[in-house]
């Protein structure tokens, strides 16, 4: 819903920094009210991880949604979400790999390779340049950056998750919206962005699917193995998006792109899956 919120509304967004403020203002709000009594600002041993995390997170979570925004606006919301979702599964399993020396299996290293064979074809198209349009050694650009900041984002979630304390998961979350809102906050006010009813709009629509898809993930890995919840999140947010870009949004995708998809798809199965 986030990626489909932001194509219908792209065209009536002016100020990008004001629609991201309103959405973490909203995300901020559910996070406050599913504290409910706790105290945000708490004794408990644990906060200043879930503080220091969350800052950080904020500022990887404020810039993936501007990177995604602008993929958005140049790559489409298929390629763009299916490219985010890579991103979000390859990075992390690398990172814990390294920095956690959890153990790799030849089924999440064939993950990762079919998911560098995926980069790769996405990367093959020539770099030219069509008259009035951004080029595709641009396009490459934004959505490699798309890659890397969500890789980065939701590795700070699994940082925080194997060092944080579990009870302390909503104040997390909160410092990480209010770290957000605060920046996009600050940004717009020094590129001296106005207030449009337009753009807050789209800010306030975008922020309640922002807020519960980082909720109910949570849930779900609470209630089903993750081998099962990561893979239906992520492969059905790809599905999801990619049949609303070619419905409703009429995309086109060439042959590259939907083979690229199709192994994105494969790769993160492959990268969830533990035997």
């Amino acid at each position: 819903m986030v990626s489909i919120v932001m194509r219908i509304t792209e065209k009536y967004v002016r100020h990008a920094m004001v629609m991201f403020t309103a959405n973490y203002a909203v995300c901020l709000l559910f996070s406050r009210l599913y504290i409910g009594n706790t105290r945000f600002f708490t004794q408990e041993k644990g906060i200043g991880a879930a503080v220091v995390l969350g800052v950080i997170s904020g500022f990887f979570y404020l810039l993936c949604f501007v990177l995604l925004q602008k993929n958005i606006c140049h790559n489409g919301v298929i390629l763009s979400s299916a490219t985010m979702k890579l991103g979000s599964v390859l990075i992390p399993v690398l990172i814990a790999i390294l920095l956690f020396h959890e153990p790799m299996g030849w089924i999440q290293l064939a993950g990762i390779s079919i998911a560098a064979a995926a980069i790769v074809l996405i990367n093959m198209e020539k770099g030219s340049r069509e008259k009035g349009h951004i080029s595709q050694g641009r396009k490459k650009l934004w959505l490699t950056l798309l890659l890397l900041g969500s890789g980065l984002t939701d590795t700070m979630a699994n940082i925080y998750d194997k060092t944080g304390t579990e009870v302390l998961k909503n104040h997390y979350l909160f410092y990480t919206f209010l770290a957000a809102l605060l920046t996009a906050l600050v940004m717009a006010l020094l590129k001296k962005q106005k207030i449009r009813l337009a753009d807050i709009g789209s800010g306030l629509l975008i922020g309640i699917p922002n807020y519960f898809s980082a909720r109910f993930l949570l849930l779900s890995l609470g209630k089903i193995p993750a081998v099962i919840a990561y893979p239906v999140y992520s492969s059905g947010t790809i599905m999801i998006t990619s049949m609303a870009g070619l419905l409703i949004f009429n995309e086109k995708l060439n042959f590259h792109k939907k083979l690229a998809l199709v192994l994105i798809l494969s790769a993160l199965v492959l990268l969830n899956l533990k035997i």
